[in-house]
């Protein structure tokens, strides 16, 4: 959703999505920059991944994208944290399975935000912040990578979790990846 579209914040409505489903919330920053609405949570990485993805900028300010996921995917991913420290939250990835060509790999901090709360009357898994594309062993055997992701300034910690996912070469989402543990 665009930065400068608070009424896509506050007035999204809740629609049933099967149990499976994934949701993911970017917040995209526009042209009235730190004077936008959504500002705070805008990452300059949603633009790069819309762009990725060939798509124009939302006319109404959001734009939806679905793709199924294998129930055994080519890469398996699993993502673990620690407690925050001096503004920063150090998550572990460990990948296996071999990757196809151009696939790419992301590691995310995403705040939970419950239906309710910041003004939003739906649950959502906002994107706060992005390390990738992260390279992994080329031979397909397990991989480890560790990232400090800073803590945005206005996220919880306490509702912050680790994801990851990986992409094909037309940056669709192919496996995806959440930390279990988020005792912080």
């Amino acid at each position: 959703m665009s930065s400068d579209c608070e009424a896509c914040w506050t007035g999204a409505a809740a629609r049933p999505l099967p149990r499976s489903t994934w949701v993911l919330d970017w917040i995209e920053p526009s042209a009235a920059g730190a004077d936008a609405p959504l500002a705070a949570g805008a990452l300059p990485e949603s633009a790069a991944r819309r762009r990725a993805l060939a798509t124009a900028a939302p006319v109404d300010g959001t734009q939806e994208f679905r793709w199924p996921l294998a129930r055994r995917p080519a890469v398996r991913l699993t993502v673990g944290g620690g407690p925050a420290w001096n503004g920063y939250l150090g998550l572990q990835l460990q990948a296996s399975g071999k990757l196809p060509e151009g696939a790419e790999v992301y590691l995310a901090l995403v705040e939970h935000i419950a239906a309710g709360s910041d003004g939003s009357p739906v649950e959502r898994r906002l994107v706060r912040s992005v390390a990738g594309p992260l390279v992994l062993d080329a031979d397909g055997r397990r991989s480890t990578q560790w990232r400090a992701l800073r803590i945005p300034e206005g996220a919880k910690p306490e509702r912050l979790q680790g994801m990851a996912w990986w992409v094909d070469r037309e940056a669709r989402l192919r496996g995806i990846a959440l930390e279990a543990c988020t005792a912080r």
